[in-house]
């Protein structure tokens, strides 16, 4: 994809902003070695009393001057004084779509994507900002071939609230991008096989299919971390701090019993806290399969891999039951796994992978950049 916006120094900072947290990456790279110089995160109720991005008629809203100040205990923290960044823009936020143009020269192209975008997104053209990249060329017959344009609209209000968070941080802005092109990044090492993402977040998950390194379909569906907090508290009449404990340490296995030191009702098993997460995990297995077969009609091709991203993704038993029910290769996200850092940090670095993803999509493209 060509970027929104274009700037190559040595390092850059990847940033993603968060509904409940702000991650930071900074990477180096020297010749063709990538190393992990710093990171740092910070979660939005150790600094204040609302999340980092709001909601208001399905349009994004960040909280710019409690984002910048967060942004600067991260940097501040982590002892980070590089000033290149690269910030994720949520999927949610952005617009995807595609569709087909006829044969035409590449000088014509662009001219005929802005044309026919017009006809696939919500808004003025004069509202957004519009980044496109041909995905696929067909060959009709000797004479003419058929393109099919992945297309991605951000509105400029959106793109006006990072450039005043990244102005009120103190950083130079070199790029930003949607999500789900950082998950690529970090995570597709394997063009050959047909991969799917699940990345689970806090307020929404986002399912995309990858096929030769180019998504080619994205969309978001109602199942979220929050919410199935939000399900164990109110099943157990317990408080969402507890809750989450809970859900991260047993989720969906078949352990005996609770660690006596957590302050539970009786009632709190891990077969009851199995039951009560169930039909969200089964939402996203079928949520999955329909991608897949939706996919897979479309293309004549199978999707071979799922990888689990986001801060779920390691949700006790949740890749043991989804391979099972989807029968498909299904593993965790590690972002790191070609990224040079100390030997000490491993397991540490096993456990962030999952959530840090999208930043150390954003700081690869960051080193991208020249």
């Amino acid at each position: 994809m060509a970027s929104l916006f274009g700037s190559s120094s040595k390092n850059c900072l990847g940033i993603d902003i968060g509904t409940s947290s702000i991650k930071i990456v900074e990477l180096s790279k020297k010749g063709e070695s990538i190393k992990l110089e710093k990171y740092g995160e910070i979660y939005s109720e150790a600094v204040f009393e609302k999340p980092f991005r709001a909601f208001e008629k399905d349009a994004l809203f960040l909280s710019g001057r409690d984002v910048s100040r967060a942004i600067a205990a991260v940097l501040r923290e982590a002892q980070i004084s590089e000033k290149k960044a690269v910030f994720s823009i949520p999927d949610f936020s952005s617009f995807f779509t595609t569709f087909d143009l006829p044969s035409m020269t590449d000088e014509e192209v662009p001219q005929a994507v802005r044309f026919e975008a017009r006809h696939h997104i919500p808004l003025p053209l004069s509202e957004v900002t519009i980044d496109w990249s041909i995905i696929k060329r067909e060959t009709v017959d000797q004479k003419r071939v058929r393109l099919k344009i992945l297309l991605v609209a951000v509105p400029n209000e959106v793109i006006n609230q990072y450039q005043q968070t990244a102005l009120l941080s103190n950083l130079r802005l070199a790029a930003l991008e949607a999500e789900v092109f950082g998950l690529i990044r970090a995570l597709i090492r394997d063009e050959e096989k047909t991969t799917l993402i699940l990345d689970i977040g806090a307020q929404s998950s986002n399912l995309s299919v990858i096929d030769q390194g180019i998504l080619k379909s994205s969309y978001s569906f109602d199942v979220s971390a929050n919410e199935m907090i939000q399900i164990l508290a109110k099943t157990f009449n317990i408080d969402f701090q507890t809750a989450e404990d809970l859900l991260k340490l047993y989720g969906i296995t078949n352990i005996d019993k609770i660690d006596e030191d957590l302050n539970v009702p009786p009632s709190a098993s891990p077969q009851k806290i199995k039951e009560a997460l169930t039909p969200f995990v089964d939402l996203m297995a079928i949520e999955i399969n329909r991608m897949s077969q939706s996919f897979s009609q479309a293309e004549q091709k199978e999707v071979s891999k799922v990888i689990l991203s986001g801060g779920m993704a390691l949700l006790p038993g949740l890749k043991e039951y989804l391979a099972s029910f989807l029968q498909k290769e299904v593993e965790v996200a590690n972002p790191f796994s070609d990224i040079v850092f100390p030997p000490i940090l491993e397991q540490i670095l096993k456990k962030l992978g999952p959530s840090y993803a999208v930043a150390v999509g954003m700081a690869l493209r960051g080193l991208e950049l020249k």
